[in-house]
């Protein structure tokens, strides 16, 4: 008797590609995993493409034109369940600064014919148009929590993916605060955890490339710049990164009303 596998389907929208990247640099763990599922849909990989519905869907990028609104409607349909991955498709990206200025001014500097433009005045999550499943942070996105995803929901359980934020990873590591010793911005104590200090390894403040922890106090580390000296400027830039759009460092980014 012959059992049919499941669906995987990887769709991308306004991103780098990096997170899609990332699933083929799992290289040995990705060949495992091709052996229980059947890759239906991954241009990134092959432009052999099997239509829907799939049983497992995976959105790299955000929503920027009104082409990508009603193809995320589409996708939604076709897929079981659907997974956001990396912080284009989870909060809108390095490309939803434009959320903070008009789109058309730089439209007008960028183009030579901006009337040939049609793109929305937004970068958005996926999550803001249709209903998503899990989102996988980062940028790019963890290996090892992508593999923990996928495994997880083929065998339909809860993906063990931490939601604590970066300091506990460093902590863990014994690793020396940078805040607390060199006065240095960071923004570890309020972002997922996931990319394995990268950034305070190399001492550095972490960029909050994971995103929001769960449940983020951004207000109280605002605080503790100011105490440190850090301008109103320098906190707000530091919030209106990578993640800018996230709601939590969206809030905070407008706090100061600057």
């Amino acid at each position: 008797m012959n059992i049919s596998k499941p669906k995987l389907a990887v769709f991308k929208f306004a991103s780098c590609d990096g997170c899609q990247l990332t699933l083929l640099n799992c290289e040995d763990a990705l060949l495992s995993i091709a052996g229980e599922i059947e890759i239906a849909h991954f241009l990134e990989a092959s432009s052999a493409v099997q239509a829907g519905p799939y049983d497992l869907t995976l959105v790299e990028g955000s929503i920027t034109t009104p082409q990508d609104a009603e193809r995320i409607q589409e996708i939604r349909k076709q897929s079981k369940k659907l997974i956001s991955i990396g912080a284009c498709a989870t909060a809108g990206g390095i490309q939803a600064l434009r959320n903070f200025k008009n789109v058309d001014d730089f439209i007008s500097v960028v183009y030579a014919h901006p009337d040939y433009i049609d793109t929305l005045d937004t970068s958005t999550a996926i999550s803001e148009h249709v209903r998503v499943d899990f989102e996988l942070r980062g940028c790019p996105i963890d290996q090892a929590q992508l593999i923990e995803l996928i495994t997880a929901l083929l065998q339909s359980r809860k993906p063990n993916i931490p939601t604590h934020s970066l300091c506990m990873d460093c902590k863990q590591r014994g690793m020396v605060c940078v805040m607390v010793s060199q006065g240095t911005a960071c923004l570890g104590p309020v972002t997922h955890a996931g990319c394995g200090v990268l950034c305070p390894a190399c001492n550095r403040g972490c960029y909050g490339c994971f995103g929001p922890m769960e449940t983020p106090n951004t207000a109280s580390l605002r605080t503790s710049w100011e105490k440190l000296g850090i301008a109103t400027k320098t906190i707000d830039q530091a919030f209106c990164g990578i993640n800018a759009n996230a709601p939590a460092f969206r809030k905070e980014h407008d706090a100061s009303g600057k």
